[in-house]
């Protein structure tokens, strides 16, 4: 496959094809999340709560695998557009073996600090309990999720979106079957409850790795993953984590993020942390069909940035950014218009329904700003200036946020929480457009 349609085709046209396969599958992961939290929440609230607990330090396993991954992706995108493809399996090579190592480190770390981490936010027995049985069994499967995630940028990064939207795609489909299954114990199944959420996850992540190993060894890429290149090599190891490190961060951050917050909304009830980990799963539905125009973004904008095609990688960051737009405006509105419904999917307390509302009304009006620094974070990744990336999301995710949360939370109460979101948002988007200016990519260098 001639990847040259990378710098030669219409812009619009071309992001399009390579976004929708990114951003169905993001919807179907999307659906995932919701679904599975869903089914979770038929257990107790405590299992609700237990999940949601969780959810930092498994998100924090997600994105060392996600962030190494984009580290992965750009580096062989901008080795194919330069026209040096022995340094693009190279960078597969060593980025796929050194994928396999974060798995077991972070498998190992995963369940070590899990008890302790539960009970620094609360000390319900059965919460605690509920997230242990959770976490043992979900953290096992780390190393289909990394594994999986380098697999994906690989194929994306020379064009073959389609194999990520499929891998993707019946590895969801799989855990949203599982779920009632293995929950619940429908037909042959034995009822696991929590347990069970936790094996749907897992057996779905290692259904989506089995998918691309097939297409690898059935279909080859013309990246391969060469035995020869499997060395020592100090420049190529350093290009990988030069981004892989900051991606990894800016994934990591709204673990800290959620941590901190949970810290601040105990202060008030518990009932507020339940309705930060239910927003967290419903703003999947805008942000993960985002990050599938962003992905279908990064191998373009590394393919023209080392072929040198400075006017396209604008054109294609200011295409990306009206996209991202679309579906953020298009989420403020359900937002506003439909909060208990949503709220409704996941809890039937009125107390945490009433604060959900007032929760998702606040923090939607921030979501459309928030375009300019997702998308400008993305494309400084695709770009391979892993740096100021990393400057945009600690703005969005530490520095801005948190004090806002804990000062505003002194004069508002919880509301203040919420209300940190977009007051956080307005003032990343002014940092990101700055720095993505000051990259060069409106000067025509």
């Amino acid at each position: 496959m001639n990847e040259n349609f990378m710098k030669e085709k219409p812009v619009l046209p071309l992001l399009i094809s390579m976004a929708w396969p990114m951003m169905l599958s993001m919807l179907v992961n999307s659906l995932y999340n919701i679904v599975d939290s869903f089914f979770v929440a038929q257990i107790s609230e405590e299992a609700m709560t237990a999940l949601s607990l969780v959810y930092p330090i498994q998100n924090f396993i997600n994105a060392v695998g996600i962030g190494f991954g984009v580290g992965i992706n750009a580096v062989i995108a901008f080795h194919l557009g330069a026209g040096e493809r022995p340094r693009a399996d190279a960078a597969a090579t060593l980025g796929f073996a050194l994928a396999g190592i974060h798995s077991v480190l972070m498998t190992i770390g995963g369940l070590a600090v899990m008890s302790a981490f539960l009970r620094m936010f609360t000390s319900a027995k059965q919460v605690i309990t509920l997230g242990i049985q959770y976490s043992s069994i979900v953290f096992a499967f780390t190393f289909s999720v990394i594994l999986g995630v380098a697999f994906e940028k690989i194929f994306q990064a020379v064009g073959r979106m389609k194999v990520a939207m499929a891998s993707l795609s019946c590895g969801c489909a799989a855990n949203i079957l599982l779920d009632p299954l293995l929950i619940f114990g429908l037909g042959p199944f034995p009822a696991l409850g929590i347990r069970g959420a936790a094996l749907a996850t897992g057996l779905g992540q290692t259904i989506s790795l089995g998918i691309y190993l097939a297409v690898y060894f059935l279909r080859p890429i013309q990246v391969h993953i060469r035995r020869q290149y499997l060395t020592f090599d100090k420049g190529m190891i350093k290009r990988l984590y030069a981004v892989g490190i900051p991606a990894t961060l800016n994934l990591a951050l709204p673990s800290f993020l959620i941590s901190a917050l949970n810290a601040i909304l105990a202060a008030y009830s518990d009932v507020y942390i339940l309705v930060l980990g239910i927003y967290y799963k419903l703003q999947t539905f805008l942000y993960l069909p985002a990050n599938g125009i962003i992905q279908g973004m990064r191998p373009l904008i590394g393919y023209n940035y080392g072929a040198k095609e400075h006017r396209r990688v604008r054109q294609i960051y200011l295409a990306v950014l009206g996209m991202c737009g679309i579906i953020m405006l298009a989420g403020t509105g359900i937002c506003l218009l439909f909060p208990g419904q949503l709220m409704r999917l996941f809890t039937h307390t009125p107390q945490a329904i009433q604060a959900g509302e007032t929760a998702l009304r606040t923090i939607s009006a921030g979501f459309l700003i928030s375009s300019v620094s997702v998308t400008s974070s993305g494309a400084l990744e695709g770009l391979g200036r892993g740096g100021p990336s990393l400057i945009i999301s600690l703005c969005r995710y530490i520095l801005f946020i948190i004090p806002a949360a804990f000062l505003l939370s002194k004069i508002f109460g919880s509301a203040g929480v919420w209300h940190a979101f977009w007051v956080a948002e307005t003032l990343t988007a002014a940092v990101a457009w700055t720095v993505y200016r000051k990259a060069g990519m409106f000067s025509g260098s």
